[in-house]
C-alpha cells in the first residue's frame, strides 16, 4: 500500500516532465516537504537530547562504573523530560530503499504480481524488455497496447546517463554512478558532522567512522543498483544537508543548550575515564580479592582512603600514633596498586590494606559499613563517590592537603558533605565556620594542625645546611599561565649572570607534558654551572636547602616558608581560582594577603627587577624569619603535636560510636 501511494506520486512527477531523472528530483522535493513535520520533530528531539547531556554526564560521573544505576537514573531523566529515544529511529522506517524507487518507475505499467521475476531490479528489467520489444507477447494479456506504448516511450536519459544502467554490468559513463553516490554520502556526512546537533557532540572516532562506512556502502551498493536509485540517493543527501541548514536557522540549538555546562561536564567525565587505566590480570585479581576481603570483615571502626601512594604523607602522623598507642585495626583503601601501604601491612598486622580502583570504589563506598571514614578527597557526595547507603551514622572526616584557603582552591561546597573537618589553622577555621553558617551546615570544625608540616620541620632541623653559595629555587605550580608558561625564560635571563645557584624544579606534570622544553633548557644552560634544571624528584633536599624560593600560586611556597622560615618571591601570574564564588564568605583568602608577609610579589612585566628584589630579601632574611614565624604561630594549630591531636579525636569519635550502639 505504501509503495503504491509513492508510485502514484512518482507517476504524477513523471507526467509533468516526461523525464525519469527530473521526476526523481521532484519526487525527492515532495517527499522532503511531506516529511518536514517529522524532520522538525526529530530536530527538536535531538536538541532535547543534547540539552539533557550535561545531566546525563553528571549521572555518569556520580555513578561512575555502576552501569545498572546509570541506566536507571537515565530512564528517570528521560521520563521527566518526556524524551523518547525511539523517535530517532523513525527516519529509518520511512527511508526509501531501492525497491521503493524502482516501484515508482514500474507503477506506470505494473499492476500485477505476475510480472515479477527473479532479478535484483525486477521492474526495470520488465521495462527494458518491453522497450526493446523482447517477450512482448507475454505482457499483452496483462497490459493493454497503450500501456505498452507508454512504457516504450519512457525517457531514462538524464545528463548523458541512462537511469536504467547498473554500473556493475555496464561500461563507459556508468562507472561514475557509484562514485557520484559516494560523493553525495560524503557531503551528507560532512554536513551532518558540522550541523546536526547530535552529530556535532559525537567523538571524532564516531564521526569519521560513520563517514567511512556510509561512503563505503554507497560506493559498493551504487555498483549494483540502477542509476535512478543512485540519483535518488544523491538528490536526497544534498537536500538533507540544505534542510539541516534551514532547520538550524529556525530552530537554533544554541538557544536551548547550555554548551558551557556541557563542555564542563564532558571534561569531568573525560578525566574520570582517563583515570581508569588498563590494568594487568594481577591487578584485576587483587582488586577482586581485596574487595571480598574488605566486606568479609565485620565491625570495622576506622577506614582511610588514599587516591594514590603520595597521599599517605597526610595521614602518616595520625596512623603512626594510632599504631603505637591503640589496638584499633586500620583499614586502608588505596587506588594505587603500587602503594607503599602494602609493605607496611606486611610489617604490622594492625594494618589491613586493600587495592580498589576508582570504578569499584564507587560501589564499595555505597556499601561502606564502619564508624569513621577518613579522606583527603574533596567533593564527597557531589560527584561519583557517595556516602554509604548502608549506614547513615558513619562519621566522614576530611583532612586538608594544604595550609592555604580551601574556599579558594577547592570547588564550591567541596567539603559540605563531610561531618568533621580537620583545619590546619586559624584562617581555615574562620572560613569553615563561616561556610557552616552561610550554607546551614552542622559540620564539626576541629583545630588539628598539619602533620606533614610537623614532619617537614623535624626533617629540616635534622638535615639543614648553611650554604656558602646562596641557592635560589624556582618552583612553579601546575596551572594555566604559570611561571613556566609566562616568564621562566625571562627569570633565568635576569639571574644567569648572578652569583646565586639557581635550581629550576618544575612540577612533575611539567616534565611529563613538556619534556622537550626542559631538555632544551638543560642544553641551553649546560655551560652555566650556576643553573641546574632538576627533573629528578626523588629527594626534597633542594627544596628545603634553598635560601629563597621563587613561585607563583603553588602550595609548596607555604610548605617551604613555614618549614624553613625563609622568604618567597611570588610572581604575580593569574590566580588559581577553583571556586569563582569564593567572595561569598566575605573573607579574603590567606593565599592573597599572606604573600607580602612571607615575601615579595613581582608582576610578570617587571621581571627585570627580580635580581635586586632577591638581593634585598636575602639581606633582610632575619626580618622575614620573624614575620614568617609569627604568621606560622597564627596560622597553624598544634605545631609538633598535630598527630596526637588528630589521632585522639578519632579515638574518641570511635568510642562514642561504640557507646551509642551499646545503648540500643
Amino acid at each position: 500500500m505504501f509503495i503504491r501511494i509513492l508510485g502514484n506520486i512518482m507517476r504524477f512527477c513523471y507526467n509533468i516532465f516526461n523525464n525519469y531523472g527530473l521526476a526523481i528530483i521532484l519526487f525527492t522535493i515532495i517527499s522532503k516537504i511531506v516529511l518536514l513535520p517529522l524532520s522538525i520533530l526529530i530536530q527538536k528531539d535531538s536538541i532535547k537530547m543534547v540539552k539533557m547531556q550535561p545531566a546525563i554526564n553528571k549521572i555518569k560521573i556520580n555513578y561512575f562504573g555502576d552501569k545498572d544505576k546509570i541506566a536507571e537514573e537515565q530512564a528517570k531523566l528521560f521520563k521527566e523530560e518526556k524524551y523518547n529515544a525511539l523517535t530517532s529511529l523513525i527516519p529509518l522506517v520511512v527511508q526509501m530503499d531501492k525497491n521503493v524507487v524502482e516501484g515508482l518507475t514500474t507503477e506506470v505499467v505494473n499492476h500485477n504480481n505476475n510480472l515479477r521475476k527473479e532479478s535484483s531490479s525486477l521492474e526495470i528489467d520488465v521495462v527494458k524488455e518491453i522497450k526493446n520489444n523482447k517477450n512482448i507477447l507475454k505482457y499483452k494479456n496483462i497490459v493493454d497496447k497503450k500501456q505498452i506504448q507508454d512504457i516504450q516511450n519512457l525517457n531514462f536519459n538524464f545528463l548523458g546517463f541512462d537511469l536504467s544502467w547498473i554500473a556493475a554490468s555496464e561500461k563507459g559513463l556508468a562507472i561514475l554512478i557509484p562514485l557520484i553516490a559516494g560523493i553525495s554520502a560524503l557531503i551528507l556526512c560532512i554536513g551532518q558532522n558540522k550541523m546536526n546537533v547530535l552529530q556535532v557532540e559525537q567523538s571524532n572516532y564516531n564521526k569519521y567512522g560513520m563517514l567511512i562506512i556510509s561512503v563505503g556502502l554507497s560506493l559498493y551498493l551504487g555498483s549494483f543498483v540502477v542509476a535512478g536509485v543512485a540519483l535518488y540517493w544523491t538528490i536526497s543527501n544534498i537536500f538533507a544537508v540544505i534542510q539541516q541548514w534551514i532547520l538550524n536557522i529556525f530552530i537554533n540549538p544554541k538557544k536551548y543548550v547550555d554548551y558551557d555546562e556541557l563542555e564542563k561536564t564532558n571534561k569531568e567525565l573525560e578525566l574520570l575515564n582517563k583515570k581508569t587505566t588498563k590494568r594487568t590480570i594481577e591487578q584485576i585479581r587483587k582488586e577482586k580479592h581485596d574487595y571480598k576481603k574488605f566486606f568479609s570483615i565485620v565491625n570495622k571502626h576506622l577506614v582511610f582512603y588514599s587516591e594514590s601512594n603520595g597521599f599517605y604523607k597526610y595521614y602518616k602522623g595520625i596512623i603512626e600514633y594510632l599504631l603505637k598507642n591503640t589496638n584499633i585495626t586500620i583499614h586502608y583503601i588505596t587506588s594505587d596498586y603500587n602503594d607503599n601501604i602494602f609493605k607496611l601491612e606486611k610489617d604490622n598486622n594492625q594494618i589491613k590494606a586493600y587495592y580498589i580502583e576508582e570504578k569499584k570504589l564507587i560501589t564499595l563506598m555505597m556499601k561502606m559499613d564502619c564508624d569513621v571514614v577518613v579522606m583527603t578527597m574533596p567533593d564527597l557526595q557531589n560527584y561519583h563517590i557517595k556516602r554509604s547507603y548502608i549506614r547513615k551514622d558513619i562519621e566522614y572526616l576530611y583532612i586538608p592537603h594544604g595550609m592555604d584557603s580551601m574556599n579558594l582552591t577547592m570547588r564550591k561546597g567541596a567539603t559540605n558533605n563531610y561531618d568533621i573537618i580537620f583545619v590546619t589553622g586559624k584562617y581555615q577555621k574562620e572560613e569553615e565556620l563561616k561556610s557552616n553558617k552561610v550554607h546551614h551546615l552542622n559540620r564539626k570544625i576541629v583545630e588539628w594542625g598539619y602533620t606533614l608540616l610537623d614532619d617537614m620541620i623535624c626533617d629540616y632541623n635534622k638535615n639543614k645546611k648553611s650554604n656558602k653559595q646562596k641557592k635560589i629555587l624556582i618552583a612553579p605550580s601546575w596551572q594555566k599561565d604559570n611561571i613556566v608558561d609566562l616568564c621562566l625564560d625571562d627569570i633565568l635571563d635576569n639571574l644567569k649572570n648572578t652569583d646565586y645557584k639557581i635550581i629550576v624544579r618544575p612540577h612533575p606534570q611539567h616534565v611529563r607534558h613538556m619534556k622537550e622544553k626542559f631538555e632544551k633548557l638543560k642544553e641551553q644552560y649546560n655551560d652555566n654551572k650556576n643553573i641546574i634544571i632538576q627533573t629528578d624528584f626523588s629527594s626534597n633536599d633542594t627544596v628545603f636547602n634553598a635560601d629563597l624560593m621563587i613561585s607563583d600560586w603553588s602550595a609548596i611556597a607555604y610548605e617551604y616558608a613555614y618549614t624553613t622560615k625563609k622568604p618567597v618571591v611570588f610572581i604575580d601570574t593569574p590566580m588559581k581560582i577553583m571556586n569563582p564564588d569564593y567572595k561569598d564568605l566575605n573573607i579574603e583568602p590567606i593565599n592573597i594577603w599572606s604573600r607580602e608577609k612571607i615575601g615579595k610579589v613581582i608582576k610578570t612585566n617587571e621581571i627585570n627587577k627580580i635580581g635586586k628584589t632577591i638581593e634585598e630579601m636575602l639581606i633582610n632574611s632575619g626580618k622575614y624569619k620573624d614575620k614568617i614565624t609569627k604568621l606560622v604561630d597564627e596560622s597553624v594549630y598544634n605545631i609538633g603535636c598535630s598527630d596526637k591531636v588528630g589521632a585522639e579525636y578519632i579515638i574518641k569519635t570511635i568510642q562514642d560510636k561504640i557507646k551509642e550502639r551499646s545503648k540500643k
